[in-house]
């Protein structure tokens, strides 16, 4: 895979991951109240919210190393 490619997947990868993130605290009806106190898209939300951006962070340090490696 060429650079460009890979890190154009990299960074796309990490956008969906911070907008699953946002998803998850949407309110919205459900059967269970998640930790902060209300209904949101996710019950187990804010802690798939912080897995998510966990996830971006380690895919963010990922492409950093591919973007600083000498070609």
């Amino acid at each position: 895979m060429p650079d460009k490619a890979r890190n154009t997947a990299l960074l796309a990868l990490i956008v969906i991951l911070v907008l699953l993130a946002a998803w998850t605290l949407f309110p919205a009806s459900a059967t269970k109240m998640n930790d902060l106190g209300y209904f949101s898209m996710c019950p187990f939300a804010p802690w798939s919210t912080l897995a998510l951006l966990m996830a971006a962070g380690a895919v963010w340090a990922i492409r950093s190393y591919f973007l600083t490696r000498a070609p």
